[in-house]
């Protein structure tokens, strides 16, 4: 992997190029949460999964993904970064053409679990070569900028690109549309990415990789468990109960180990915790309505899935616009206030999500939608740089992937606390009605499915019921979502606000004038940085 390309220092023009190689494989991991929803019908009527199975299929990889980050992340900064990011990219290609060509839900599963163990080397290696790219503050703000874009892009495109394949090609093609992809990543990375790697000798933790592990995929299992079943149970309690015990032993470790997978300083640093928090919330806010938006366009709605991917497609501009914008926001404020501005932002597009009706929505729900996916963006953008700035040299990827495990978190979060909040209106609502079938007050899904069956009158009469349930569950969770974006937009700022004061003071010093620039640039903890 060694060639003649230039390094991509602060000045040279082929970082920018390389930015464009590493958003790349953000789009595939991001899209792939997402661009499996529509294909449901199809692996069921080919692969006959039983429930179980199924929601495997659709979980496995997120929850592989979620607990490997760390590990993941650490093995980066330790044996090299782009070495690392091929690696899972190669790994990610032949799970994908494992998953296409899959003939039994067994070996689907299989497949999905290993796309997440590429997928979790693929993410927090992209992060921490962008912040050892881009040693000039205002360069890496725009970079993660492009970054966030990439990833809330890649969200809303899955959806978009697989009904566009499944409306002419069997379900597999929207697992093989990541091949060409990664054959471009592993082609260019080599020549126009980096290698960057500790040098300082540390030895990988191994005890501690374990236990973060122990830690942090009971919980990811636990709140995906909570979602499927709407409810808290004694599953869900257990491996709660074994993940904060294993979340306890993790930071132990961290105290005690000689060489840590994580700086220890950044867990107890205000600023730190502040945009960890705003990651994990923001994400949170801003899944949960899509979820509920993907059900109103097709279930209350009844267009078909590709429609309404297409009616998502403003959101996906406006995430993308928010990210790209919000570093030329903080450069008219501060980033407290920007990130303020971004929670704001957040709530209001919440608020608007409330009002929707429960017929004939559609431009309120995707307004709502609009206003909440620039704002959450915007907190994710500068909230990331916060963190990705914090990070030692050589622990960059650690770092990065400690970022990745609070958007995990805040994903399932979403979907877990605000789904149960609706689904619990829904079953309310439809226990003052009067006869209603069993699977219709499970779901709007269900609902239909038992109105298929009914004459026309009953058949109205239980949809309408149902669709007003929905959209009551819809504007609880919506309101208590804008509330807590609210209390965000005054907590989070107060968090970052007075280590924000003292590091822009240096960082302006640093920057106008060479000399500390340079002698900044020199305390600097040492990293070798490998031509392509």
């Amino acid at each position: 992997m060694n060639g003649s390309a230039p390094t991509t220092g602060a000045g040279h023009p082929a970082r920018w190029a390389a930015l464009a190689v590493l958003v790349l494989p953000v789009l595939l991991t991001s899209m792939d949460f997402s661009v499996l929803y529509l294909a449901i019908p199809a692996i069921s009527a080919d692969l006959a999964p039983t429930s179980s199975q199924m929601l495997w299929i659709l979980d496995i990889y997120g929850f592989v993904l979620a607990g490997l980050l760390i590990t993941m992340g650490t093995l980066g900064d330790r044996f090299g970064r782009r070495l690392i990011l091929l690696i899972g990219a190669t790994i990610f290609g032949a799970a994908s053409v494992l998953a296409a060509f899959s003939t039994s839900p067994e070996m689907l599963i299989a497949a999905r679990a290993l796309m997440g163990l590429g997928g979790a080397t693929l993410m927090p290696s992209t992060l921490s070569l962008i912040r050892n790219m881009f040693d000039d503050p205002h360069e890496r703000a725009k970079a993660v900028g492009v970054w966030t874009a990439a990833f809330a892009g890649g969200g809303a495109l899955g959806p978009i690109i697989g009904g566009a394949l499944l409306n002419y090609f069997p379900w597999g093609t929207v697992f093989l549309i990541n091949v060409p992809v990664l054959i471009v990543l592993l082609i260019a990375a080599p020549v126009l990415v980096p290698e960057h790697r500790d040098r300082s000798g540390a030895r990988l933790d191994l005890p501690g990789a374990a236990l973060s592990m122990v830690a942090v995929l009971p919980l990811v299992y636990a709140v995906k468990h909570a979602a499927e079943i709407t409810g808290w149970d004694a599953r869900a309690s257990l491996a709660t109960a074994i993940g904060v015990v294993g979340a306890i032993l993790f930071i132990l470790r961290l105290r005690t180990a000689t060489h840590p997978l994580i700086d220890t300083s950044l867990l107890r640093n205000r600023r730190i915790l502040g945009a960890l928090t705003a990651i994990t919330l923001g994400i949170m806010a801003m899944l949960g309505p899509n979820m509920y938006l993907a059900q109103y366009l097709q279930l209350v709605i009844g267009q078909a899935p590709l429609t309404a991917a297409l009616w998502m497609v403003p959101m996906t501009i406006a995430a993308m616009s928010g990210a790209m914008l919000a570093p030329q926001l903080r450069a008219k404020t501060s980033t407290a206030v920007a990130i303020a501005i971004g929670f704001t932002t957040a709530a209001i597009g919440l608020a608007v999500i409330a009002l929707t009706p429960p017929s004939d929505g559609a431009v309120i729900m995707v307004a709502g939608g609009v206003i909440l996916a620039a704002g959450v963006t915007t907190v994710m953008t500068l909230a990331t740089d916060i963190v990705i700035a914090a990070a030692t040299p050589e622990q960059a990827g650690a770092t990065s992937a400690v970022q990745e495990t609070g958007s995990e978190f805040g994903g399932a979060l979403g979907i877990a606390f605000m789904g149960s909040l609706g689904a619990a209106v829904y079953r309310s609502e439809l226990d003052n009605v009067g006869d209603i079938p069993a699977a219709a007050r499970e779901s709007l899904a269900g609902a239909r499915e038992a109105a298929a069956s009914l004459p026309e009158q009953l058949r109205d009469d239980l949809l309408a019921h149902a669709n007003q349930a929905f959209t009551s569950g819809l504007t609880v969770a919506a309101i208590g979502a804008a509330v807590t974006m609210a209390i965000l937009a005054v907590a989070i700022p107060w968090l970052i606000r007075g280590a924000e004061e003292t590091a822009s003071t240096g960082a302006s010093e640093a920057d106008n004038d060479p000399e500390k620039r340079s002698a900044a640039n020199a305390s600097s903890p040492v990293e070798e940085e490998t031509p392509a």
